[in-house]
């Protein structure tokens, strides 16, 4: 691949500079059609997320984009979604240089950017310019000048203004680089902030037509308690998804390395046992109530499969690009398909109770025998005996669980009929759906309700999982493009088609209050 032939030149740059050096070369690659000599078409993996469809479950995460400068060449590489940003109000430049640090050794990167960017009104005239019709996140965050007290006013700002252009908009509040942010995370002052930009998303949906999940991002080194109460706060209100996680403090896997004493978050492999911890407590909290985006030291198409298996959804890349380039993607594509072959491409609960299932590897062993199936496409894996796994249905929120036993059924060596003939599957399900009616007191059998009939039962080949109900879809009413100061909407203005637009919460639009919704 011709990354590996560059990345030693690449890596006898400063960072920064190889950094923006390789953003420049992609872009110059795309404007010219040649994007073949970096990449090959990804067969599609379609995934349900958030209402969303994603034609992969792993995308890019912000951080290497922050302006949007990059995004057709990015989108070009095969992700299934590209998440811009963090971009602020105001442009500002960040902290001070040298602030991005590589270590090719342990597969780690250090920065400490400080949300460099030149200013939401810049990103959204480049979304403006791109050809990017898929699914794109947008990352918010405040301005390292604007006091604490007054962070909610950013947020605001910035999601007034990528509102119309954002499939998905990630509140950031967990970078360690801009003073204090990560103090948001408490329990009160998030339960305010999200209380705020939730109250706005509502507003925004009913004027503009449509609706946009809000995502939380969230950082590694949270205690579990921590990681509790900010599950509870997002079901509290409402929040459409979680990503775990942002950079670590800690210097856990580069100890050994005396140049990583540098100020700043680290990323790469050492991140991801915090990472993946995180996703599993997160997952546990929220009971499959909110779908979570995994990211943190994916270097391997098995790292990725880990973080479905430990609860997350989808999976964003950043610091692994870097040690492995364009072809990370396609090989974590490829360790991610049999894994939604085996449990549906809709997001279910962390970890299912099974013990005797097949769907999920039952040690270490069967889990690096998995991946290496995973990764080589040679050999798809063979999901073996998954068709006497019980029959997944889908409840509202698209958390796949296990089809409940239909009571009332007894437990028999060998199930007959009156006439001592072996019962057949179809013929057990049809006696478990009909009515059980106790005798009278005197012993004389009662009879069944006029409107008590047995409910025939599909034969078993027919019987698939159920789908989650369609929400109620209004008019799409004409949308016009936000004015200058992005608030209100011009009519005049038609908004180009640059989004994947949300399927599963227009029912926002309608009148009333929200429902609540209930844990699965």
């Amino acid at each position: 691949m011709l990354y590996s032939l560059i990345r030693p030149l690449l890596f006898r740059l400063d960072a920064e500079k190889a950094h923006n050096l390789t953003l420049s070369t992609l872009r110059f690659l795309n404007d010219y059609g040649l994007d073949t000599l970096l990449t090959k078409p990804i067969p599609a993996q379609p995934v349900e997320v958030m209402g969303l469809t994603f034609p992969n479950p792993v995308g890019l995460a912000a951080g290497l984009d922050k302006n949007g400068d990059y995004l057709d060449a990015l989108a070009a590489l095969g992700f299934g979604f590209v998440e811009i940003g963090t971009i602020t109000p105001l442009p500002q430049p960040g902290n001070p240089k040298p602030r991005l640090f590589r270590y090719p050794d342990a597969e780690a990167v250090i920065n400490r950017m400080g949300f460099n960017n030149d200013g939401v009104d810049t990103l959204v005239d480049n979304i403006k310019r791109s050809r990017f019709q898929g699914v794109l996140g947008i990352n918010i965050g405040k301005n390292a000048l604007t006091p604490m007290e007054r962070a909610v006013d950013d947020y605001l700002t910035c999601l007034n203004k990528v509102y119309l252009y954002a499939s998905y908009v990630t509140i950031n509040i967990s970078s360690p680089n801009t003073k204090n942010l990560r103090d948001l995370q408490s329990s009160a002052a998030l339960s305010e902030l999200l209380g705020r930009l939730k109250m706005r998303q509502l507003e925004l949906a009913q004027q503009h037509g449509r609706y946009v999940p809000l995502v939380v991002k969230i950082a590694p080194d949270l205690e579990d308690e921590a990681i509790e109460d900010i599950a509870k706060v997002l079901m509290a209100k409402e929040i459409d998804g979680v990503i775990a996680t942002n950079t670590t403090l800690s210097r856990d896997g580069v100890l050994h390395i005396p140049e990583a004493a540098q100020d700043g978050g680290l990323s790469g492999a050492p991140l991801k046992g915090r990472s993946s911890r995180v996703i599993r407590k997160l997952a546990e909290a929220l009971d499959g109530a909110i779908p979570i985006i995994g990211a943190g030291g994916i270097t391997r198409g098995g790292d990725a499969w880990e973080k479905l298996n430990a609860g997350a959804s989808l999976v964003q890349l950043y610091s692994g690009l870097v040690f492995r380039g364009p072809e990370l993607i396609e090989e974590a594509v490829n360790a991610c398909r049999p894994y939604f072959m085996m449990h549906g491409s809709t997001p279910r609960r962390a970890r299912l109770d099974i013990q005797t299932s097949t769907l999920q590897p039952d040690s270490p062993k069967d889990s690096a025998a998995l991946e290496m199936e995973l990764v080589n496409p040679e050999q798809p894996p063979v999901a073996a005996d998954t068709a006497a796994a019980p029959a997944p249905v889908s409840d509202t929120h698209g958390v796949i669980q296990l089809a409940p036993t239909p009571p009332d059924v007894p437990v028999v060596d060998t199930p007959v009929n009156a006439e001592g003939k072996e019962l057949s599957i179809t013929q057990l399900l049809a006696a478990a759906a009909t009515p059980v009616i106790p005798p009278h007191p005197d012993g004389t059998p009662s009879q069944p309700a006029a409107s008590a009939k047995p409910v025939a039962m599909p034969p078993p080949a027919a019987i698939a999982p159920a789908a989650a109900p369609a929400p109620a879809v209004p008019a799409a009413a004409p949308v016009g493009a936000p004015a200058d100061d992005g608030g209100e909407a011009n009519p005049s203005q038609e908004v180009p088609n640059i989004i994947a637009t949300s399927k599963a919460t227009n029912a926002y639009l309608s009148s009333g209050p929200r429902k609540k919704r209930r844990p699965s």
